[in-house]
């Protein structure tokens, strides 16, 4: 396939690139740079002729089109986005702009694009989204493809926004779309403000590891890499105008998160004390959703995808990686943001 990778030089979107790439695919990518992309997260495929970057902004038009009418895609994977609830709680402008603006312009342009060519059947515009637009959730029961929208931070309001516009594209003009609504992501090149990440960097700096509330809100935790290949294979094979619930089926409270990786790294790298010691409680985050839990079934039977990584395994392949590449981590300590806690505005 020719892809066009929105957001490629972020967390999940450069997982997403250098799978491609190594499974043959041609891959352009376009990202704007912002504080949360860097280009050393696709070096590994820099120097591929299967793969082009393209420095632009999603809401940019223009720019945009161009490079649609340069490398022809047959499928955009559109990562580009705001991502981090804090932010969003700060400062939402972003969110709004980004996560919606450029949603509508990048569906414009695709639309564009896509009749420029002919109406190719093999055309497709995969959004992805989160599992935040569905709500919080109460001790049982999961988000499937058909639970109500119910967002509740600026994030997840502007990624439900985003939603209901590529559905909407899709039932007016006909823009063959496929979407997928995923679980935590987490796993190598994850930016140092999400919450593993945070934990392995404060724990190694022997600083407070701040864990929110009680520390009993519940997630869905999927690595990045089986992430990546569901979204290649629903962008080949996923039914057009269908949505996909991704999840990693690896429930846990972020207390029981924080002590896993506490645990693990006494293990790989023991210090004075026990890291767990470090744990600190902090206020809660406002309107904290209380637990996400994803029902894979969809995309189980549908697409035979399953996640192939348990959460323990994820974790300490996750706790390595920043150990092995703490040159990578330390380049992004002076960016906006990191090391603060940010979401109490």
């Amino acid at each position: 396939m020719r892809l066009l990778v929105t957001g490629g030089a972020g967390f999940i979107g450069s997982a997403v690139v250098r799978r491609a790439v190594r499974a043959g695919h041609t891959v352009v990518n376009l990202d704007k740079l912002t504080y949360a992309g860097s280009l050393s997260n696709v070096a590994e495929v820099a120097d591929s002729p299967l793969y082009t970057f393209e420095q632009a902004d999603i809401c940019d038009r223009t720019d945009v089109d161009r490079i649609l009418a340069a490398h022809r895609p047959d499928v955009i994977l559109h990562l580009a986005a705001e991502s981090h609830v804090d932010r969003s709680i700060d400062g939402p402008a972003a969110f709004m702009e980004t996560n919606i603006i450029g949603t509508y312009t990048m569906l414009e342009a695709a639309r564009a694009y896509w009749t420029a060519e002919g109406k190719p059947d093999t055309f497709r515009f995969h959004h992805i989204s989160t599992d935040e637009v569905f709500g919080s959730l109460g001790p049982s029961g999961k988000f499937t493809e058909n639970t109500s929208y119910d967002p509740r931070s600026p994030y997840s309001a502007s990624k439900a926004s985003s939603d209901h516009l590529v559905h909407a594209w899709h039932e007016t003009y006909g823009l063959p779309v496929v979407l997928t609504n995923c679980s935590n992501n987490y796993g190598p090149y994850h930016f140092p403000e999400k919450l593993i990440p945070v934990v392995i960097l404060k724990a190694l700096a022997g600083a407070p590891i701040p864990v929110y509330g009680k520390g009993d809100n519940i997630r869905d935790w999927l690595y990045v890499e089986d992430h990546a290949e569901a979204l290649l294979l629903v962008a080949q094979k996923g039914k057009i105008g269908r949505s996909y619930n991704i999840g990693g089926e690896n429930e846990a409270t972020n207390l029981e998160l924080v002590t896993k990786i506490c645990a693990i790294l006494d293990e790989k790298r023991p210090g004075n004390a026990a890291y767990a010691e470090q744990i600190t409680f902090v206020t809660d985050r406002p309107g904290h959703d209380q637990r996400y839990a994803i029902d894979p079934t969809r995309i189980r039977e549908e697409l035979g995808w399953r996640p192939s990584v348990t959460l323990d395994e994820g974790l300490e392949k996750t706790v390595q990686w920043f150990l092995d590449h703490e040159d990578w981590w330390r380049a992004l300590q002076d960016r906006d943001g990191v090391g603060k806690r940010l979401g109490t505005a």
